[in-house]
């Protein structure tokens, strides 16, 4: 969803004089270790898997001090998320200055921090965040610097959406890898943990300290518009052997990982960002099903876990939303699971958490629901406000906020950011981007594309038989910072590839002039390859595959995003399915077209029938091989 791609806002008290991102002295690490009382020695558990009982809880004496020394002000703080407009924490472009002003009420992110006291950061490409890896670290470092610097700073939780697929906020030069879907499609618990020790790893170099990811979801329902190849399947057995691989590959290069949406945001028809969904699924559905791959995640020493917003009748039937839910936060995940790890919030900004109260509201109910981290309020001057005022008021005590704060403090020290909060250039070069990194990417693309039709064998293309090639379809804007379109990617590659192939973009809805631009086109080639985007029934996408397939001139389809396309292309004699649209397995999808490497994905998820969604035109684990 984004987790968190809305949002924004601010709170109260003296604005502090912006620190100079040059000028500004950074606190020393040894100012850093004296102020936490050498914690990091004490509590830093190297490595993934760390069970959150066994993680210095000796030492939370030593944490509880550093609590009982905050204002109650800065107790609040430590609990919100925020987003912040800039890439830079002191000197923002102005524009983005104005957007912090009337939006948050400050100029830039080392206000916020002085400000709010916020325990954590999130990255957006939209909010001006990541530019570029020796930017991105040199804003992580800016903001560690502005908390480390205000009396009692503590190091900051700075966190993005990094699932990879169609779901990232770091892209190019920064390595890119297939998403979720496409990783189920290649069924390689090996390549899940190498994908999160290497994103990790990288996402480190630059200061990130916690993904939102993995996607726990396990997608049932071909009509999700939101998760959908986010997860990575249909089996719940198969995403938790791959959940589980990925949070120990982040974990083991400390950054912390996030399981995403408890209890399951897998099998709705309404997006959280614009509606509420209702999950229906009985309690022994969800036992079966949904709990699988959170269980399991837990196993594997789990840093954070995300709330979802989504009704959920069998878990609670109040009609709140799990996010704001007792029984389900604090009675099934931390009683029931025996999860005692940082639990966040998805944003605070989606419509699904704001359906029923007021944004006044929601933050209270969600630390009363048992949440820890507060992500993205649509106003953090009201959500600020509402806390501080129900602790005043005594709906909330502060010792649930120091409980909350603990499980962040103890996250924070099991990271090393007590230790060492900053990035450095030389580990930007040395780890972003890097040949060897780029290179794994490309292997595990090699194992996810997915060959669902090859009538008479027409894959792999011929250079002898189909040199000429239109490269025709929807061009998705890039979600994710790369290179795109991706028929213009699909086209370079296979030129690379010894065929001579034109692009021709017709977008996600062909207009009939595209549809007779594209048909003459083809006159002109040997074969058409076409990449297609969520197809359905009567639509413009779909009447341009028929229309191409008519001039009888040989087509392959690339489902670009669902592989539930192939659905929808009966007549189509080569179909495969990418699961997103990055260069990565663009360039990957080619390659198989081309025989260079041959197909070895298998289906994650079923394929219903067009005519018959209850009867599936393709099971799980489907996939055909030349």
């Amino acid at each position: 969803m984004h987790d968190a791609s809305t949002g924004s806002s601010a709170r109260p008290g003296n604005t502090a004089p912006s620190q100079g991102t040059g000028g500004a002295a950074r606190p020393s690490r040894r100012r850093v270790l004296a102020a936490t009382a050498g914690l990091t020695a004490a509590l830093a558990v190297p490595g993934a898997g760390t069970a959150h009982a066994a993680a210095g809880r000796h030492d939370d004496r030593r944490l509880r001090s550093l609590i009982s020394g905050m204002t109650l002000e800065e107790k609040v703080g430590q609990l919100f998320v925020m987003r912040v407009y800039g890439h830079s924490a002191t000197a923002p472009d102005q524009a983005d200055i104005d957007a912090n002003l009337g939006e948050i009420g400050v100029r830039t992110a080392a206000e916020l921090v002085a400000k709010y006291r916020v325990g954590g950061i999130i990255y957006f490409t939209w909010a001006h965040n990541t530019r570029d890896p020796r930017q991105i670290a040199d804003l992580s470092n800016g903001i560690q610097r502005a908390s480390l610097a205000q009396p009692r700073g503590l190091p900051v939780l700075v966190a993005t959406d990094q699932e990879h697929g169609i779901v990232c906020r770091i892209g190019a030069p920064a390595t890119l890898f297939p998403g979720a879907m496409a990783v189920g499609a290649s069924g390689s618990v090996s390549d899940a943990r190498t994908l999160g020790r290497i994103s990790g790893a990288e996402l480190r170099a630059m200061g990130v300290n916690q993904d939102y990811s993995p996607d726990a979801d396990v997608n049932v329902n071909p009509a999700n518009p939101v998760i959908g190849v986010r997860s990575f399947g249909a089996d719940p057995d198969a995403v938790a052997r791959l959940v589980a691989a990925e949070v120990r590959g982040y974990q083991g290069s400390r950054v912390a990982a996030t399981a995403k949406h408890f209890p399951g945001h897998g099998d709705t028809a309404v997006d959280s960002h614009y509606g509420f969904p209702v999950i229906t699924h009985s309690r022994e559905l969800w036992e079966k099903l949904d709990a699988v791959p959170f269980r399991a995640a837990i196993r594997a020493g789990i840093d954070s876990i995300m709330t979802a917003h989504i009704q959920f009748p069998a878990l609670d039937d109040s009609g709140d939303p799990a996010t704001l839910s007792h029984p389900i936060v604090t009675g099934i995940l931390r009683g029931e699971l025996g999860y005692d790890g940082v639990v966040i919030t998805d944003s605070l900004g989606m419509e699904g958490v704001r359906t029923k109260y007021g944004d006044d509201r929601v933050p209270v109910l969600a630390l009363k629901a048992g949440v820890d981290q507060l992500l993205n309020p649509p106003s953090l001057d009201v959500a600020w406000n509402a806390v501080l005022k129900a602790v005043c008021e005594g709906e909330l005590t502060e010792a649930r906020l120091d409980e909350s704060i603990l499980r962040i403090l103890r996250l924070k020290a099991r990271l090393g950011l007590f230790d060492g909060p900053y990035a450095t250039a030389a580990g930007v070069a040395r780890t972003v981007g890097t040949p060897a990194h780029l290179a794994a990417a490309d292997r595990v693309a090699e194992r996810t594309t997915t060959l669902l039709v090859n009538e008479n064998r027409l894959l792999p293309l011929s250079r002898r038989s189909h040199r000429r090639l239109l490269v025709v379809g929807a061009d998705p804007a890039s979600p994710s910072g790369t290179t795109g379109p991706p028929t213009g990617v699909l086209a370079a590659a296979l030129t690379a590839l010894g065929f001579t192939a034109t692009a021709l973009s017709t977008g996600t809805a062909p207009s009939a002039a595209s549809v007779e631009r594209a048909v003459a086109a083809a006159a002109d080639a040997d074969a058409v390859v076409v990449a297609t985007y969520n197809v359905t029934a009567g639509s413009a996408q779909q009447t341009l595959v028929e229309r191409l397939t008519a001039t009888g001139r040989p087509v392959v389809a690339v489902a670009v995003r669902n592989p539930y396309d192939v659905a929808q292309l009966p007549g189509v004699p080569a179909v495969l399915a990418a699961y997103s649209w990055t260069d990565v397995e663009v360039r990957a999808a080619a390659r198989v077209i081309a025989g260079r490497v041959g197909p070895r994905g298998k289906l994650p998820v079923p394929v219903p029938r067009a005519d018959d969604p209850a009867t599936p035109l393709y099971p799980v684990g489907y996939g055909l091989t030349y």
